[in-house]
């Protein structure tokens, strides 16, 4: 099972320059044309409320570009080897910077199209603002990917059935949650994971939540793999 590597937060400060395939076009687009793209290791942009980014983070990465139509309406093309560690997490944030007690309510609708091969998971990446906790919500995966930490039991909360894991990366806890059967599109509550994490299991306080990532964590998609967030929306009161 592949251990998650040190947290994103640290990403600059310890990934290697990569070589990135400049020359290789934007396979993923749709037939109209994006109103943005990018194949930078650090390319990103604000649409609608929602800031894209490519993410090439990880050690021995191939290349990758992201296209958009919308904040809501993305998708990435990345071509990177069957070797094992994760190569990139491009993503789609929304800032929420509340605390836990003050939400009323954080939900997401998501929809996305996503290969069946390839090693990689489609996931929520949820922080507090000081960056001691992530908590992450995968809602599919394919290939030989794993969370970090040990196994802590199942749990139905948000309006699914997840397989809960524990553990610390040095930097930060993690929580993942794992949907027991793989999911295309759906909407997740999101608040209610947060107060159990808080409320139920004591793992952590009232933390000032940050932001609300969604995107897909890809270890291998040797060959050029594409990913297509059809829509998402994050919102919260």
């Amino acid at each position: 099972m592949a251990s998650r590597p040190l947290s994103r937060v640290m990403k600059a400060l310890l990934a290697p320059a990569l070589a990135l395939g400049a020359t290789v076009g934007l396979a993923s687009a749709p037939a109209s044309a994006a109103v943005w793209n990018s194949c930078d290791q650090w390319g990103n942009t604000s649409l609608n409320g929602y800031t894209l980014y490519n993410n090439i983070w990880g050690s021995g990465a191939g290349s990758q570009c992201v296209w958009a139509n919308s904040g809501t309406n993305w998708g990435v093309w990345a071509d990177h080897p069957d070797t094992g560690g994760i190569k990139s997490y491009p993503d789609s944030k929304k800032v929420i910077n509340k605390t836990i007690t003050s939400l009323s309510s954080l939900t997401s609708n998501y929809n996305v199209t996503v290969p069946s091969s390839g090693a990689y998971n489609t996931s929520y990446d949820i922080w507090d603002t000081d960056h001691d906790y992530e908590i992450m919500l995968w809602v599919n995966h394919n290939g030989a990917v794993g969370p970090l930490g040990t196994p802590q039991g199942s749990v139905t909360l948000g309006g699914h059935t997840w397989n809960v894991y524990k553990g610390s990366n040095g930097h930060n806890e993690v929580f993942s949650f794992l949907r027991t059967s793989d999911s295309s599109s759906g909407s997740v509550s999101i608040l209610p994971i947060l107060k159990w994490i808080k409320d139920t299991k004591r793992w952590m306080g009232n933390e000032t939540i940050g932001d609300v990532q969604f995107g897909y964590e890809i270890t291998s998609s040797s060959g050029g793999l594409n990913f297509t967030t059809n829509n998402l929306t994050v919102s919260s009161s």
